[in-house]
């Protein structure tokens, strides 16, 4: 039994609490000192149901074998805590006996939680991945270097919470001041297959968050086709890098437009995934690649200039879904296109007025060099729809602010030409907890981008509706598949207001990575 010493630390020393909407963690040096004196510390993350009127708490079925496992004394410790069983807030208790030298108990909410149609959200899914996540990062920041998780109900979901929760970017941290990852497992019983689901798909959302949180002369077009290709060859995914000389040959002038202001050579990354016959026709994404976006000649502010390290986000997110779909062995045929540059100023930059030839024949005027990446995309966009001939084409990336300043971090947002694309992103937003919102492709919006003088398409418009215009843009030049546009801009980069509990303040969150795993998915089970 934990003495009264421990105990007391317990209630003083430690507690999740919710601030601002995120859960942070709040430790005593003598609690940390007291969980790290074994060699190989472990923990273990159960949880408790949200407490209904006067009715006794009620555990997970995890939270039930640990305290038969500990002869009681766990629901003791519950009682005497009064503990509510509130989503993502717990207490950590250390000093039993046996396996685990700290346990994590964690609210997850009411029992039986389902789709709330108002949210657009199945609560249940989310209440589990806040409380794994909680769990496992408190366990972490207690020097645990191994974490079992209770399943709840949720095998999948508490897999990608937890393994979300503990992964940040540290590389450029001494090792001494590293924090460290523990190993994860699923503690009691469940279903290891939805848990081994729920690693891949958090680790290649990890993988996106790598990507776009590595500063920008760690990851210049060159360091990200080689991470692509470290990360997908040996998946079994195709990956072609195509130079500058090849780019220029197949007069892909846009693109060149934007990458000729840095010293960088631009690079384009076709990457191929098969998991069907491979004369079906493939899903394609293009995926935004600046590696670092400075606004070329129209410079943006040096506050926050550094988050545009994240301007491959698109990028990044296709190559976390093309790992997946390997992994997952989805039985769909998957193309990404990458086009990789910076975006810099410089005597040969890009200027505001230019106009520039696309391969379809429109002209395409650069009033604001700021606003690149449509720029960036639309020779690349010709160019893969000619030459794949895809049954619908996906275009993701962080492009305008318009979205952020519509849903902020709340939803990425989706502009199509398809009901069904719709119905099917809803729908797995609505599973992984990273939600999609449709916004209009109104003729309105076209007529704004067309309606110029001395060239055909104009990279800006006139009005506020940034986003609406930049997918306006894009749609032009995809005259008859079902097309798709996910602009997260408010998703993909940083976040610093009301933050998942999973992720992390201030640094780039991979999203929606999941959501596109599992929207191909379903489109692989309805074919």
């Amino acid at each position: 039994m934990p003495s009264y010493k421990d105990i007391h630390l317990v209630r003083a020393g430690f507690r999740l609490a919710a601030m601002n909407g995120s859960y942070r963690a709040f430790a005593s040096p003598l609690m940390r000192g007291y969980a790290t004196k074994c060699k190989n510390p472990k923990g273990v993350v159960v949880g408790i149901y949200a407490k209904e009127g006067d009715k006794s708490i009620k555990t997970t079925g995890g939270a039930v074998q640990l305290d038969d496992e500990l002869g009681g004394k766990l629901m003791t410790l519950i009682r005497e805590r009064g503990m509510n069983g509130k989503a993502g807030k717990g207490l950590l208790f250390s000093g039993f006996e046996g396996e685990y030298n700290t346990v994590a108990v964690v609210g997850v909410g009411p029992q039986g939680a389902a789709y709330n149609e108002n949210e657009e959200l199945d609560e249940g899914m989310e209440n589990v991945r806040i409380a794994a996540g909680t769990g496992a990062r408190a366990l972490q920041l207690q020097g645990m270097v191994e974490v079992h998780v209770d399943a709840m109900d949720y095998p999948e979901q508490a897999a990608e919470g937890a393994a979300l929760a503990v992964w940040r970017y540290n590389a450029n941290k001494r090792k001494k001041n590293r924090t460290h990852t523990p190993k994860l497992d699923m503690y009691g019983k469940g279903d290891r297959d939805a848990w081994v689901r729920g690693l891949f798909k958090a680790e290649s959302q990890n993988l996106a968050r790598r990507l776009s949180d590595t500063p920008a002369n760690m990851m210049t077009p060159s360091i990200f086709a080689q991470a692509a290709v470290d990360a997908l060859c040996p998946c079994g995914v195709t990956v072609e890098v195509r130079s500058m000389d090849w780019i220029e040959d197949m007069n892909l002038n846009s693109f060149l437009m934007i990458a000729k202001g840095s010293c960088e050579p631009p690079l384009l990354l076709e990457c191929s995934y098969c998991g069907t016959a491979p004369e079906d026709r493939p899903v394609l994404m293009l995926g935004q690649g600046l590696t670092f976006h400075s606004g070329g000649l129209c410079l943006k502010p040096k506050k926050g200039m550094d988050k545009y390290r994240g301007a491959m986000a698109g990028a990044a997110v296709c190559v976390g879904v093309l790992r997946a779909a390997a992994a997952l062995s989805l039985p769909i045929n998957i193309t990404a296109v990458m086009p990789l540059c910076e975006h810099m100023p410089s005597g040969m930059a890009v200027k505001c007025g230019d106009v520039v030839t696309l391969l379809n024949g429109t002209t395409l005027g650069i009033k604001n060099v700021g606003n690149a990446p449509v720029v960036q995309l639309a020779d690349p966009l010709l160019y893969a729809q000619a030459t794949y001939k895809p049954k619908l084409v996906l275009d993701i990336g962080p492009v305008a602010m318009g979205v952020n300043y519509a849903v902020g971090g709340g939803a990425s947002g989706l502009w199509t030409t398809s009901k069904s694309v719709w119905q099917n992103f809803r729908k797995a937003g609505g599973l992984t907890g990273d939600r999609i919102w449709r916004f209009p492709l109104f003729k309105y919006y076209k007529q704004i981008v067309n309606n110029n003088i001395t060239y055909d398409l104009c990279n800006t418009g006139k009005g506020p509706s940034t986003s609406c215009l930049a997918a306006a843009i894009l749609h032009s030049l995809v005259p008859c598949v079902d097309w798709a546009h996910l602009d997260i801009r408010g998703t993909g980069l940083t976040t610093k207001i009301n933050v998942l509990p999973y992720l992390l303040k201030n640094s780039m969150t991979g999203r929606p990575t999941r959501t596109v795993i599992q929207f191909m998915y379903q489109m692989a089970c309805t074919q």
